[in-house]
């Protein structure tokens, strides 16, 4: 028997993630449903962690791979097999190592133990609900390269709870080049659990527009600049809320290590205006930011962040491209600030959290290896006691 990586279409919002972010082209989609095929995947994990749902979380013992077309046949996912007596049968070392290290690498990570309870799916791409622009905001400077706007929607009297840390889809209008509906695509929720607007149903985006890959090859986006086109009274679909770990504790004294790049800073303002706004309640518990961005033009929330009282929020920011400045990453600032951070991954009660791009948490991972000799096995630690959670793409 082997152990196939398979989708749960009961599960899955079709926000296309997984398929974007396999990097062996493993993952392929219809009209109605995602399919893994298993020729291609070398469950290296990699579709794990961004996948908000845990649809792609899915394993089946079978004696021979489910094809791509009975995979997207499917609306449930089929019973597991019994495992076979007969050693033949038994599922190849090498796929058993990969699947190990895969789920030694991604696993399950719980929410902090103090978190809030998140409201998961209560909204889909077949029943969303209907969001109204309130506000739009364009946060970088007219002349800098990226384009990335605050928007605030309001769902009015629908129901539509959220925590810091979780995401919604938004379904752009209009049909993609095959003639289908365009997928859900999801954004990060940047302001806390009461609304951008306290006590009003709001809460706002954070999105970059999209006009070309990462090899700068020109791309628009469809998502994004179908948002930051968006007028105040424009209607939106919204699916979710989605996420149930990326969440903050609610304890007095926690601590929070929050590592971000451009608009990975979206759920760090949202827990960080949690906090400003209890600030008076004297809860303790430090934050310690360490932003990274292209240069302060390019900064989202450079402004409001340098109004932020010292005894809130600790900052570090990383400039890359500052004229007649070396070039700095949140990994060299991590380093400067080295002992504090060590100190902090050692201590019982920090939380980190990283967002951004996956080159980054690369390397911040492999300097807080530098900071703390013991961090790998650290790491284990932190993650199953809900203490580091990580979105990057």
């Amino acid at each position: 028997m082997i152990r196939q990586h398979l989708i749960d279409p009961e599960v899955c919002i079709r926000c296309n993630t997984c398929e974007e972010t396999c990097p062996h082209d493993a993952i392929t989609h219809d009209r109605q449903s995602y399919a893994v095929d298993a020729a291609k995947c070398v469950a290296c994990g990699d579709c794990q962690t961004p996948c908000p749902t845990g649809a792609i979380a899915s394993w089946r013992r079978v004696n021979a791979p489910y094809p791509v077309a009975a995979q997207l046949s499917w609306e449930s996912l089929p019973l597991e097999l019994e495992p076979a007596a007969p050693a033949d049968l038994a599922e190849p070392a090498e796929v058993q190592a990969l699947t190990a290290q895969a789920h030694r690498a991604v696993g399950v990570v719980p929410p902090p133990w103090s978190a809030a309870h998140p409201y998961v799916g209560l909204y889909t791409e077949a029943r969303p609900a209907i969001a109204t622009v309130t506000g739009t905001l364009k946060l970088t400077a007219d002349g800098a390269a990226s384009d990335i706007r605050h928007l605030v929607l309001d769902f009015g009297s629908t129901a539509f709870p959220v925590l810091e840390g979780q995401s919604v889809g938004v379904l752009p209008e209009g049909l993609d080049a095959d003639g289908r509906p365009h997928h859900v695509r999801l954004y990060s929720v940047a302001s806390p659990r009461d609304g951008e607007r306290p006590r009003r149903n709001n809460l706002a985006l954070t999105v970059k527009r999209v006009v070309a890959d990462r090899e700068g090859r020109p791309v628009k986006g469809v998502a994004s600049n179908y948002l930051c086109d968006l007028k105040k009274g424009d209607t939106v679909k919204v699916t979710g809320p989605w996420g149930a770990s990326f969440l903050m504790p609610n304890h007095p004294g926690a601590r929070l290590l929050m590592i971000c790049t451009g608009t990975g800073a979206a759920p760090m303002r949202a827990m960080t205006e949690r906090r400003r706004r209890r600030l008076q309640l004297d809860e303790g518990g430090s934050i310690h930011l360490f932003f990274g961005a292209r240069n302060p033009a390019e900064l989202p929330y450079f402004g409001p962040l340098m109004k932020l009282p010292r005894q809130l929020i600790d900052v570090e920011l990383a400039f890359s491209r500052v004229p007649g400045q070396p070039k700095a990453y949140v990994q060299d600032r991590l380093r400067a600030r080295g002992p504090e951070v060590a100190a902090l991954l050692a201590g019982d009660d920090t939380f980190v959290y990283l967002c951004g791009h996956k080159a980054m948490e690369r390397e911040v991972l492999a300097t807080f290896a530098e900071l703390l000799p013991d961090f790998p096995s650290r790491l284990e630690t932190l993650k199953a006691a809900g203490r580091f959670h990580v979105e990057t793409y």
